[in-house]
């Protein structure tokens, strides 16, 4: 398993182009932002839209294409649960590892399944370029990171781990990465209840991103 910060680096955001979101500012009601990545997926996506109601949590989930096309009404559920979506590529693409123009018309394809300006790049990776590009094209397009990698999809790595990842780390303003995934499902549906639980015992209000 790759390297990876759990908790994203102060260097890190200080390099990021203006506009480039990896935490939000602190509101009023102690908002914290949990996000999905790689779905929707049939079984593991609805499991997730059940454990948000529980706790009357609102949540982002960064979308592939690709998945939307395969399973539609999963998505629609997403909508109706009253959740924001983002687009996440239509093939989760390492911008790093693309031309450029591939990839800004893999995200074009992937927004017509998915009506939102909200991007997240697979991997965390894309070139300054492409970022550059997204916006010149759209200035409304907002790309947001994270502030936190609860490490879900390490299969080396224990459910307790992946909880613990975000315990420790997590504070008014956070924007959280899970991924509605099999490979991530075991850590994920361990560690997201009790997140949920933990923000709700601190009356912090669970947001979406826009």
């Amino acid at each position: 398993m790759a390297a990876y910060w759990v908790k994203s680096p102060r260097w890190l955001k200080s390099l990021s182009p203006t506009g480039m979101k990896w935490d939000l500012s602190v509101t009023d009601d102690n908002a914290v932002y949990i996000t999905f990545d790689d779905g929707p997926h049939p079984v593991i996506t609805p499991q997730v839209l059940s454990v948000l109601q529980q706790y009357n949590a609102q949540a982002t989930f960064f979308c592939v294409g690709n998945n939307v096309a395969r399973f539609p009404e999963v998505y629609k559920s997403i909508l109706a649960a009253g959740h924001t979506t983002g687009n996440h590529t239509y093939n989760h693409l390492n911008g790093w590892k693309t031309k450029n123009s591939h990839y800004l018309k893999n995200i074009h394809q992937a927004a017509k399944h998915i009506h939102s300006f909200l991007f997240r790049p697979p991997y965390g990776r894309m070139k300054l370029s492409q970022y550059r590009k997204l916006k010149k094209n759209n200035p409304a397009w907002k790309v947001y990171m994270w502030d936190i990698l609860s490490g879900d999809f390490d299969q080396s790595i224990s459910p307790e781990q992946c909880l613990n990842n975000v315990i420790y780390n997590i504070r008014p303003g956070s924007i959280i990465v899970f991924h509605d995934s099999e490979k991530a499902s075991e850590r994920l549906l361990f560690a997201l209840p009790k997140v949920l639980e933990y923000c709700s015992g601190r009356q912090w209000q669970m947001k979406v991103l826009g």
